[in-house]
């Protein structure tokens, strides 16, 4: 069996993720929105990739009888934010080796079951760094999928530091993943968005090739750290259930893999098709979907091979 059908047996769901940078590259923050043309836009500031993404579907929905491919989508924000002098690559990652010729789609046309979405925004209010347009990247986001896709209130969760909303702390956006993939049914199509502060880490298992791990930054990560790709992989990618559709964007630096998926395709105009990470641990994968399955029945068993997989989930 190849790696190729080896990595789509073991990822149950059909997983994608749209990062607005490589993993070498830092992200960019939109001081004017305007230029972009968004509609109604929550305020001035906003993340680059969450604002081109938003100007190419939007612009893409005003044309149903030409539906742009996965491939146009990222070419296009590549060429938007060209030319608003920005240097990031958009980046598509997947649990499939997809073929990047089909249909855009953040609610498959087999869709027949829930809509369902995580929603985090941080703008590190008073803190070192301080971000000011994570949130207006959500609102807008969240204004788009409802919309144009037909998303809930009900079955949107939140976070942001603003006050209003849930704390994006650690303990909370793993809580909100794990709450998704226990709430995920076959049929679904389920989207996170996260805009914030994304870092590397030193690799701690040695499963990087340039030995760091891409990270997350949440709001309290002065205390709680910073949320390793492997622990998002565990906690989000491998549980979801087969026959769920998950879309994420990661509009954050070095977010290139930060899901850890095998398939990838960098909009730099050098790839005309998915191609599998040359990288990917496939050893790792399968040690780590046989210690879910074989403890699947056991919760001490569970923590047991999650703190052998170095998973901070339970």
């Amino acid at each position: 069996m190849s790696d190729v059908e080896k990595a789509e047996g073991l990822i149950g769901a059909e997983v994608h993720m749209i990062s607005g940078c490589r993993d070498e590259q830092t992200s960019a923050d939109v001081s004017n929105v305007a230029n972009f043309s968004l509609p109604d836009p929550a305020g001035r500031a906003g993340g680059a990739c969450t604002s081109a993404m938003l100007k190419v579907l939007y612009a893409d929905h005003k044309k149903p009888d030409d539906d742009l491919s996965y491939q146009e989508v990222l070419l296009k924000m590549r060429e938007i934010l060209q030319g608003q002098r920005f240097t990031q690559i958009p980046q598509l990652s997947s649990s499939r080796s997809l073929n990047i010729k089909n249909k855009f789609a953040i609610v498959p046309d087999d869709f027949s079951g829930t809509r369902r979405a995580v929603m985090i925004g941080i703008n590190y209010v008073g803190q070192q760094g301080e971000l000011s347009g994570c949130h207006n990247d959500v609102k807008n986001m969240i204004e788009y999928i409802k919309d144009i896709h037909g998303f809930e209130d009900e079955n949107i969760t939140i976070l942001m530091d603003d006050g209003e909303n849930i704390s994006p702390t650690y303990e909370n956006i793993m809580n909100a993943y794990k709450k998704l993939v226990e709430e995920a049914e076959p049929g679904d199509a389920c989207f996170c968005h996260y805009s914030g502060h994304g870092g590397k880490i030193r690799d701690d298992d040695g499963d990087e090739k340039d030995g760091y791990d891409e990270t997350l930054v949440p709001l309290d990560y002065g205390s709680a750290g910073q949320i390793r790709d492997d622990d998002i992989y565990k906690t989000l990618v491998l549980p979801m259930k087969k026959g769920v559709n998950l879309t994420s964007v990661m509009d954050c630096c070095h977010s290139g893999t930060v899901l850890d998926l095998p398939f990838v395709f960098v909009a730099d105009g050098s790839q005309e098709e998915m191609t599998i990470k040359p990288d990917f641990d496939m050893q790792k994968l399968e040690m780590i979907v046989g210690l879910l399955q074989a403890a699947a029945q056991n919760e001490d068993v569970m923590k047991m091979a999650m703190k052998m997989c170095g998973c901070n989930i339970l």
